[in-house]
């Protein structure tokens, strides 16, 4: 096996530093980066990348490997806290982990690594790289991304956006590992952080009340939550702090409904199904099983393609998640251009969120995504 100057992201956590270990085993030259993407109110108590470095260096002097602390949060705040922000000022939902996949993770810290000399780059990421042969190619070859192994931790969706280039220069070494055997092989060597719980959510963000910190950030005009029959059951805070299919925090647990709209009972929850813009009005509906949250169609733009192009081939297997942790659901492109695609599932999708990304799959190849735009109601 051919042995290369692998740059690896520590970023405290278990899977990055296992990462590492098994590189080193292989016999690579590895060295480690901590990458600091946040700086507004590091210090506190809900995100501290004071820790995680800690953790990181503890690893890395575990490891007997270099590591160095790089800032890339003036780029972090430029190229995906700035998206973010837009996108949820207009009314959608954003996944700043994509963006930050494709614009820190694996353009800026890339970008860094090649400037240390590395030949490759590899993170924890819970996906595979695949080699393929393609003599139309001019390398004689292209790059696959696939599914991590572990299906429960599987995140190639957030991954849709590398390119060809990118995934040429990387190693997801736990790719083909379930997670228990992560932390078996962490606690066997004697790693400090073989026990730290799994980062939940955006670090920025953390476990502060997500509310509160995009108050900060946007300005919010109150008004008027209504049901699906116009009934206003109370105020919303502002469109840009709620997501469809949003059942906690609404504000109006206490009110039901005893003649029981369609798709719910007296005492099923209430979830968010609508945001109208222009009426600065929010639209909630009683029932997980819904019409109005159930879409047999969805519109995105923006595409990524992870070979460069869209697929041309014939793809009866063809499926897609409009969210993470979504099993993949049997889809068929009816419409598309450069830049925009239409799909159908035959399956209504649940609470389909403009802003989120819808990520197609091959089987186990993931294909590319790009941002959903729209969604339809049931034929």
């Amino acid at each position: 096996m051919k042995r290369y100057r692998v740059v690896v992201g520590l970023s405290g956590g278990v899977d990055s530093a296992v990462s590492a270990h098994l590189l080193k085993q292989q016999g690579h030259e590895v060295v480690g980066i901590f990458m600091k993407n946040w700086e507004d109110d590091d210090d506190s108590e809900y995100c501290s990348s004071r820790q995680d470095f800690l953790d990181a260096a503890s690893v890395a002097d575990v490891l007997g490997i270099e590591i160095e602390h790089v800032n890339f949060a003036a780029d972090y705040k430029d190229r995906v806290f700035a998206e973010f922000l837009r996108e949820y000022q207009a009314g959608r939902t954003p996944n700043p982990d994509v963006l930050c996949n494709a614009e820190i993770k694996f353009k800026a810290f890339l970008d860094h690594a090649m400037r240390l000399g590395a030949e490759k780059i590899a993170t924890g990421h819970y996906a595979r790289v695949r080699e393929v042969a393609d003599a139309a190619l001019a390398g004689g070859s292209r790059f696959e991304l696939l599914k991590g192994l572990d299906p429960l931790k599987d995140q190639s969706y957030f991954l849709h956006r590398l390119n060809q280039a990118q995934l040429a220069k990387t190693l997801f070494p736990v790719g083909e590992l379930p997670k228990t055997e992560v932390r078996r092989i962490a606690a066997e060597i004697g790693l400090p952080n073989a026990k730290k719980k799994d980062s939940t959510g955006i670090c920025f963000i953390g476990e502060r009340p997500f509310r509160e910190f995009l108050n900060r950030y946007l300005s919010n005009q109150p008004g008027p939550i209504l049901d699906d029959k116009g009934r206003q059951l109370g105020q919303h805070v502002g469109l840009s702090f709620y997501t469809l299919g949003q059942r906690k925090g609404i504000g109006i647990g206490g009110v039901k409904d005893k003649k029981a709209p369609r798709g719910g009972g007296e005492h099923e929850p209430w979830f968010v199904a609508r945001k109208d813009m222009a009426r600065n009005t929010l639209y909630v509906v009683q029932g997980h099983d819904h019409p109005w949250l159930q879409s047999h169609t969805l519109a995105a733009d923006d595409l990524s393609w992870v070979a460069g192009k869209p697929p041309t081939d014939h793809l009866p297997a063809l499926a897609a998640k409009t969210r993470y942790r979504q099993e993949d659901a049997a889809c068929e492109v009816t419409g598309a251009t450069p830049g925009h695609i239409e799909l159908r599932f035959p399956e209504a999708q649940w609470a389909v969120t403009p802003g989120q990304s819808v990520v197609m799959y091959d089987g186990e190849v993931c294909l590319g995504g790009g941002v959903i735009t729209g969604s339809g109601q049931p034929a």
